[in-house]
């Protein structure tokens, strides 16, 4: 199916709010929501069993032009043999007319692009790791969604209700006044509804065509580099020669003491255990939505802290640079993990890209991953051969520059801006731009560790002291980085 592109002068946003459905309601969001997990399950269960079917046939001898057909797995395809058999399949017959033929819809929809991306995947035309097949969606873990495409989707004209189709009028927890003011003049249009369990609560998001109103920045001639660290979450430095610290709310350290409490008090009730069947008890239930309730509270904190810096940063400077972080990467030092997750460093370079690009049509420049903000002096250019993480403080031996090590990678970063045009805060400049290492070819990341090879020096690969190759003094760059 073609992918839905917005008309000129639009883009394509969600309006997310809190619902506070009723008992009845509730229980019709659960159901629609499990209608989408089994119809997901149908689907990849009916176009599996031709591929096992084949596979078996094929011991057998049978030719391949005689082995069973393909079973497509086109959402039109899957609508069509859905519809066929759920009025005789036991699995739906008796309950499928309880849930919007939207619910359905959802779960054959993301059985199609399952096999899409698997698919993609084998051929080479997918980036990323390799996809498995398509698994089954498990009744306990399972997120629940369902999505609206059709019927009757808007919000309210009180501002505290919104509609949609077998579900009713359902109430909001906070004001829709923002969106519906957009529709009310015109300026936008509802595409669709998705309403989802998240972090103990019922949320509905729908997806506007709405006209882009672009904002002007406060300072748009000029360049920030971001420096992201876990002692200090951000340093920027800009191409005025300011530097400015945001301190690391560290919200999951500041909740660990109630977590750990919560946690016991758990660990001390009837739980469930799927191995003999036992059901938890009503005490353990208690406790453990107390216990999520902690985990839910930081992951709001976190949200609202990230989202206001990612604003302020998007809003005041033409152009931000930030760094290519190999988060995955990082989040396997078991000493760091804990604070790196909590920090969010992908998800503030995942926020800088969409909101200088729809909001205020800035430029976001990426450094390249290898380069060495932190080993380069911001005054004279060298590169130091190594700087441990414990040293916090860069020491230039070429000119004997003494600066903070994040202060010194946000100047250098801020001066990455300088090969990128800075941005002006109108339509025109908006896109993000990928600045290389200025160190000469590119390194890429090694997906095994090579062996050891037995060489001229010692067992086991060593080189002796004499055939080492030393790197005593700094290297210098061929120009230095300059703010402007």
């Amino acid at each position: 199916m073609k992918k839905f592109r917005p008309q000129s002068g639009f883009v394509v946003k969600a309006y997310r709010f809190a619902l506070d459905p009723n008992a009845a309601q509730e229980r019709a969001l659960h159901s629609h929501c499990g209608a989408a997990r089994a119809a997901y399950n149908w689907a990849v269960a009916w176009i599996e069993a031709s591929w096992w079917q084949r596979k078996a046939e094929s011991t057998y001898g049978i030719p391949q032009e005689q082995l069973t057909q393909w079973r497509p797995w086109s959402l039109p395809a899957l609508r069509k043999a859905f519809n066929a058999v759920k009025h005789t399949d036991p699995r739906f017959a008796a309950w499928w007319q309880d849930n919007s033929k939207e619910a359905y819809n959802t779960g054959l929809a993301n059985a199609a692009a399952a096999f899409d991306n698997y698919a993609r995947s084998r051929q080479g035309r997918r980036r990323g790791r390799a996809m498995g097949l398509p698994r089954f969606k498990s009744r306990r873990k399972a997120r629940l969604s369902c999505r609206f495409t059709t019927g009757t989707i808007r919000a309210d004209a009180d501002g505290r209700h919104v509609t949609l189709p077998r579900l009713g009028t359902l109430r909001t927890h906070e004001p829709t006044v923002k969106l519906l003011a957009r529709v009310q003049a015109g300026t936008a249009r509802i595409l669709s509804a998705t309403v989802r369990h998240e972090r103990g609560r019922w949320f509905v998001s729908f997806q506007v065509e709405v006209k882009r109103d672009l904002v002007r920045v406060a300072r748009p001639g000029v360049a920030v580099g971001i420096d992201l660290g876990v002692k200090t979450l951000a340093v920027m430095a800009d191409s005025a020669g300011a530097i400015h610290e945001v301190a690391n709310p560290r919200h999951l350290d500041t909740a660990l003491k109630q977590l750990r409490h919560a946690s016991r008090v758990v660990s001390r009730r009837q739980g469930p255990d799927r191995r003999i069947g036992h059901k938890p008890s009503k005490r353990w239930d208690k406790a453990n939505a107390q216990r999520n309730k902690v985990h839910h509270r930081v992951a709001n904190l976190r949200a609202d802290a990230l989202h206001k810096l990612t604003t302020s940063i998007a809003a005041e400077y033409g152009t931000v640079v930030v760094e290519d972080l190999n988060v995955a990467g990082m989040l396997r030092n078991r000493r760091l993990a804990r604070r790196i997750a909590d920090a969010g460093f992908g998800e503030i370079r995942r926020q800088l890209e969409y909101k200088t690009r729809q909001r205020h049509a800035t430029r976001l420049v990426v450094a390249d991953r290898w380069y060495p903000s932190s080993k380069t002096c911001s005054g004279c250019g060298a590169v130091k051969v190594k700087l441990p993480l414990h040293l916090r403080t860069y020491h230039c031996d070429a000119c004997g520059l003494v600066l903070d090590r994040d202060e010194n990678a946000a100047l250098n970063l801020a001066a990455l801006a300088a090969a990128a045009v800075t941005g002006t805060g109108v339509a025109g400049d908006q896109d993000t731009t990928q600045v290389s290492k200025p160190r000469g070819a590119d390194r890429k990341t090694r997906a095994t560790r090579p062996g050891r090879t037995a060489g001229t020096g010692r067992a086991g690969g060593a080189t002796l002291p004499h055939q080492r190759q030393t790197e005593t003094r700094d290297r210098t760059q061929a120009e230095a980085p300059t703010l402007w």
